[in-house]
């Protein structure tokens, strides 16, 4: 499958002091990605409410290239490049590109599942982990133990 991909504008609340986007709104954008990823494959706010299961974060890193200006344009990708076998622990990977060409910024995150109910971390049921499995994946993606 292709990447999944979005358009972003940059709006004048995202810059910073010098006029280039902040810093943090890097990682808005990835958490913003992601989220629109696993909804759009499935894995919705009711299907996380019902089966009492959700994504979390252990690890987020963003390497920064370019800077980003009001009026660039922006798009950002996802793409799972690792995951546990029972789906229990996951890698994304985010490119932020702008004008058509250039990497301003490369986020990578792990992640893995919590219970809503204990709130400690849970295996997910099969149907999200069979979501998962339908994510955009690199050629280099691999299962790990």
């Amino acid at each position: 499958m292709s990447k999944f991909i979005r358009q972003i504008e940059v709006r004048w609340a995202d810059l910073d002091p010098n006029f280039h986007m902040l810093h943090s709104k890097y990682y808005d954008l990835g958490a913003y990605v992601r989220m629109c990823l696993f909804h759009e494959f499935g894995i919705t706010a009711n299907a996380i409410q019902e089966l009492k299961v959700g994504p979390i974060l252990l690890r987020e890193e963003c390497v920064f290239r370019k800077e980003i200006n009001f009026g660039d344009k922006v798009i950002v990708d996802a793409e799972l490049v690792k995951m546990k076998k029972d789906g229990s622990r996951w890698s994304i990977q985010h490119r932020i590109m702008k004008n058509d060409d250039k990497l301003s910024a490369t986020i990578s995150v792990d992640g893995a599942w919590m219970s809503l109910e204990t709130r400690k971390l849970a295996t997910p049921p099969q149907s999200f982990v069979d979501v998962l499995l339908k994510f955009p994946r690199p050629s280099e993606f691999i299962f790990c133990e």
